[in-house]
């Protein structure tokens, strides 16, 4: 299914930030964008100190060329310093923050992380397969969903 040019790609060529201390899932992530041709930079935060100045601007991250704004964030549960939950439920009280996508990308299939994550805000709960080839196809998904947005671009009609 082709998407009407009208139609505005929110993806379209905007930063992606993964939240993940795992140096192997880091690789993982990068790989499946590589592999299903996903063009989107994506910045990598090792903790969540590090995703919260990532995305205040602060510390490392203040030159927004290199580092800029992500238009969506993949944010690992089990982190060092603050976990994936205490992360999103920051960005959720700033105002400057609290629109931004958030999806929690974790290995952990407990029903309270699953219903913490919801109640906190988060856009969608992926767990992460233990497959390589299912990871893949996740990210392919994903990718394919969330490209597509029914808005027409500002100042056109719809229709």
């Amino acid at each position: 299914m082709e998407i009407p040019e009208r139609v505005r790609h929110s993806l379209d060529g905007r930063t992606i930030l993964l939240v993940e201390d795992n140096e192997d899932e880091v690789f993982l992530m990068q790989r499946a964008f590589r592999k299903a041709n996903i063009s989107n930079s994506l910045q990598v935060a090792r903790d969540g100190i590090e995703a919260l100045e990532y995305l205040e601007g602060k510390g490392k991250f203040t030159d927004r060329i290199k580092h800029p704004f992500p238009v969506a964030v993949f944010l690992d549960l089990n982190m060092p310093k603050k976990s994936g939950l205490e992360v999103l439920e920051y960005v959720r009280q700033q105002p400057q923050l609290k629109k931004l996508v958030v999806y929690i990308l974790s290995s952990s299939t407990r029903p309270a992380d699953i219903e913490s994550a919801a109640f906190l805000g988060a856009n969608a709960y992926f767990i992460k397969p233990s497959q390589i080839e299912k990871f893949q196809e996740l990210i392919e998904t994903w990718y394919r969903l969330a490209r597509f947005e029914a808005f027409p671009a500002k100042g056109q009609a719809r229709g």
